[in-house]
């Protein structure tokens, strides 16, 4: 093969990029692959897809007819969710060599070898034309199946997949269809893991799955994440240990206390809202009214008083009046809420909302999604300038160059820092005493 690289395009959530990871470690590994990233020219390139909404999908296509374009001499590989969900998507775009759905995910690396194909420069095929398809339908799978990843990693804060797919069934939701009923990885697996990326060096491991919440209740004999939080919380080291994405329902006493009683989870809370109305919520089939959600956020803010607590929105879902609207709005600029994730209702074919009346129009939702998403500014702002004057512990993940005396780092409490006096600490946790709002998005400090 004239150049056995490997690099990935990932779209959407922390899950892909878990993926996106333990597949590119793996092809290094056991292909023997270079990594190239995300640019560059290589002998594969993979587009890990995401289908959560219309625009995701359309992200996801032109993604592959960019590679297709940018790396004639690659075998591409289309994966993730889109691919799974409709397959032929990407088997009608010429120039695409795999199509792998979820359920043959974890086998990538040996499904497509580095000998086995590749294009020329010329544009001729090392092997047959039109494109291998690996789909399978993964609703009965009860089997959590991990893309093991060898104990290299080029992240200073890589991701631990700790569990994969969702029962909820939340109306509006395609997850459960692209990714399969919950599974969660062996608590023994789970230790496994996070020792192999401790042992690179990571100073923070993020945990992520699509409904962490649910950890271990599918597993025999049972157990659950505050469990797998007390189990890796006792490792020795230097790291922290964030956690991804949890429902309100979830953030139970329980699990607040063992944050609270840890030095090393990060006071980091992103949990889903969607909305404020209790109507709407109960046609989106979320399983909560905005009451608890208020009273758990309240209880962060209670127990951790310079905690991020993010929360996703979504916009514009079927039957959604104006009042119904004021009361997502009102509960968000009331609550201590410090960034928001704003998305805006597409109907996702085969879910059940997609089938609802009362659509409410785009220019509506627009408008909507540009009141909350400068509400969320504000709300961040408010949260950044009470950082100043404190210290945060930052781990630094870029250093800059010799013009440049800035480096870049991330903050328990989840707020890009750009640091000075932090040199030669890339890939390391430091206290930084914070000066000043840098961006919009990011604060200014110091290494101590």
């Amino acid at each position: 093969m004239m150049n056995q690289g490997v690099h990935i395009i990932t779209l959407g959530c922390k899950v892909n990029q878990s993926e996106s990871e333990a597949i590119a470690a793996r092809c290094r590994n056991q292909n023997g692959w270079e990594n190239h990233g995300s640019n560059g020219d290589g002998g594969l390139c993979i587009i890990n897809t995401c289908a959560v909404t219309q625009k995701a999908e359309m992200q996801s296509r032109q993604a592959v007819r960019k590679a297709v374009r940018s790396h004639p001499d690659a075998a591409i590989v289309v994966t993730g969710c889109y691919a799974q969900l409709d397959p032929d998507a990407f088997a009608a775009i010429e120039g695409v060599d795999y199509v792998i759905g979820q359920g043959h995910k974890h086998q990538l690396p040996e499904i497509v070898h580095p000998k086995a194909h590749f294009r020329s420069a010329a544009g001729t095929e090392s092997c047959a034309p039109g494109p291998e398809i690996r789909h399978t339908d993964i609703s009965g799978y009860r089997r959590f199946a991990p893309i093991h990843a060898p104990a290299v990693t080029a992240r200073t804060r890589p991701f631990l997949k700790i569990q994969d797919g969702c029962d909820t069934f939340c109306s509006y939701c395609i997850v459960p269809y692209t990714r399969g009923r919950s599974r969660s990885l062996p608590p023994d697996q789970a230790v496994s893991a996070f020792r192999d990326l401790l042992e690179t060096g990571a100073p923070e491991i993020v945990l992520s799955g699509i409904h962490i919440g649910k950890y271990g209740t599918d597993l025999s004999p049972q157990t659950n994440l505050c469990g797998l939080l007390k189990t890796l919380d006792a490792i020795e080291g230097g790291h922290r240990i964030r956690l991804s994405s949890i429902e309100p329902t979830e953030i139970t006493d329980e699990l607040l206390g063992v944050i609270r009683d840890s030095a090393r989870i990060c006071p980091h809370f992103h949990v889903p809202l969607q909305s404020g109305d209790p109507r709407v919520l109960k046609k989106m089939k979320r399983p909560y009214e905005p009451e608890l959600f208020s009273e758990r956020v309240e209880k962060i803010r209670s127990l951790f008083p310079d905690a991020a607590v993010g929360a996703d929105v979504l916009i514009g879902f079927p039957g959604e009046d104006d009042a119904a609207f004021e009361q997502t709005r009102s509960l968000i600029d009331r609550l201590p809420v410090t960034y928001l994730h704003v998305f805006p209702y597409s109907p996702r074919p085969g879910t059940l909302a997609a089938r609802f009346s009362g659509s409410v129009p785009q220019a509506r939702i627009k408008e909507r999604c540009r009141t909350v998403h400068a509400l969320g500014l504000e709300k961040k702002r408010r949260f950044y300038q009470g950082m100043i004057g404190k210290t945060l512990d930052v781990v630094i993940e870029e250093t800059r160059g010799q013009n440049n005396n800035l480096s870049k780092g991330l903050s328990e409490n989840y707020i890009p820092v750009y640091a000075e006096n932090a040199s030669g600490l890339q890939g390391s946790r430091t206290g930084c005493r914070i000066t000043d709002v840098h961006t919009e998005q990011s604060l200014k400090g110091a290494a101590i």
